[in-house]
Order: C-alpha cells, then sequence, then structure tokens
C-alpha cells in the first residue's frame, strides 16, 4: 500500500470520524471501502449509460420478448 496525503473539509472530517469509532474501524479503512464503493457505482453507471445508448441506437421491438411469455412460470396457474 502507498501512503497518499488528502485535503478534507473539516465537516467531512469530523462526520468521517464519527463514523469510523462507531464502525471501530480506521479513516483509513473507511476512506478504502468508499472509494471501492464509488468506482464500482461510476462502472455500474457507465455500463447502464452504454446499454441505455445501445437501446436507443438499436431499439428492440414490441414482439422481441414476446416468445418467451410463454416459457415464464407466474406460479399463480
Amino acid at each position: 500500500m502507498r501512503t497518499i496525503q488528502m485535503t478534507l473539509d473539516e465537516k467531512l472530517i469530523k462526520e468521517v470520524d464519527k463514523i469510523v469509532k462507531e464502525l471501530e474501524t480506521t479513516r483509513s479503512a473507511f476512506t478504502r471501502a468508499a472509494l471501492r464503493n464509488a468506482i464500482k457505482n461510476i462502472h455500474a453507471s457507465q455500463l447502464e449509460k452504454k446499454h441505455r445508448n445501445g437501446y436507443e441506437i438499436h431499439p428492440g421491438n414490441k414482439d422481441e420478448f414476446s416468445v418467451w411469455e410463454q416459457e415464464q412460470v407466474w406460479g399463480d396457474e
């Protein structure tokens, strides 16, 4: 691991310190987890955007999935 320096505002530091105390962890561990979650969310958003753009370029037709409706088990039959 590398040590880095970050600049954070005082309010954010106080909030983080309160949370890490409750979670019995450290600022570093909390920050690593927060950054991993942020990266994961950004990747998910990018994939959703790519998926949305694909459907805008090649929209599905209304009957595209109807063939599968008879295969679905809805549990009310």
